[in-house]
């Protein structure tokens, strides 16, 4: 596996889970202090602050839709990630985005996964807290996940963790995490539950809060677009995932 520094121009040089660069524009997180360590999860250990360096999943056969503009997606994993590959990280992000009730159900777009050294359109990012602060490009957060232009940036912690009271299996909140960002860089915004008990839109912020309604990782339910109102509530951001020190 090769190590590829920052500078755009080393992507031709990217093998199979070669390590990618996070495009120049990002600036790389300042080094974490030598008293930080990983913070164990299960079998997935991960700093407060990783390097910003990168590994590359490989490619997929598998075009997600039938019909519509083909959009193409590379996945990248933080190689300071520890306990899961790049390749079973983007399996999990692929069968999200090929599900029949995800983005595609419609028979708007395509979508497929591209590998090293080939073309993108966005990219997704399995980063660590302050990694994604880097990457989502809008001050501290360290909790939440992100899209930003062509970045959808998946919070390892949230990834891991899930969240407290979301009354669903962390499977399900995976596949929200997904096509809730993925979603924003389709161009859709933020919603609102439609009602109490009714499921969640893909868009609500569910991460946050459910006010009411139920899990749901899915833009399209029963074959139709399922979207609540547009807009977002002004919830309380939990602390930043920190990590131990």
């Amino acid at each position: 596996m090769r190590r590829i520094r920052w500078a755009a121009a080393a992507l031709a040089l990217l093998g199979v889970a070669a390590c990618g660069p996070v495009p120049p524009a990002v600036p790389r997180p300042a080094a974490a202090p030598q008293a930080s360590r990983a913070v164990p999860v299960g079998k997935v250990t991960y700093p407060a602050r990783g390097t910003g360096e990168w590994r590359t999943a490989p490619a997929s056969a598998r075009t997600a839709g039938e019909r519509g503009p083909l959009l193409r997606y590379r996945v990248l994993v933080e190689r300071d990630i520890r306990g899961l590959s790049a390749a079973a990280f983007a399996a999990t992000v692929t069968s999200a985005l090929a599900d029949p009730r995800g983005w595609t159900a419609g028979g708007t777009l395509r979508l497929r996964r591209s590998g090293p050294g080939m073309p993108y359109d966005f990219t997704i990012f399995l980063a660590t807290p302050r990694t994604r602060d880097a990457l989502c490009g809008h001050g501290t957060d360290g909790f939440t996940s992100c899209r930003h232009g062509d970045r959808v940036v998946l919070n390892v912690a949230r990834w891991v963790k899930g969240v407290p009271g979301y009354g669903a299996p962390l499977s399900v909140y995976r596949q929200y995490m997904v096509n809730h960002e993925v979603g924003h860089r389709l161009g859709h915004g933020h919603e609102r539950c439609p009602g109490r008990g009714r499921p969640a839109p893909v868009m609500q912020q569910q991460t946050l809060g459910l006010h009411g309604c139920d899990p749901n990782p899915w833009p399209y339910r029963a074959g139709e677009r399922y979207a609540g109102p547009s807009g977002a509530y002004a919830d309380r951001l939990p602390a930043p995932d920190r990590g131990r020190r």
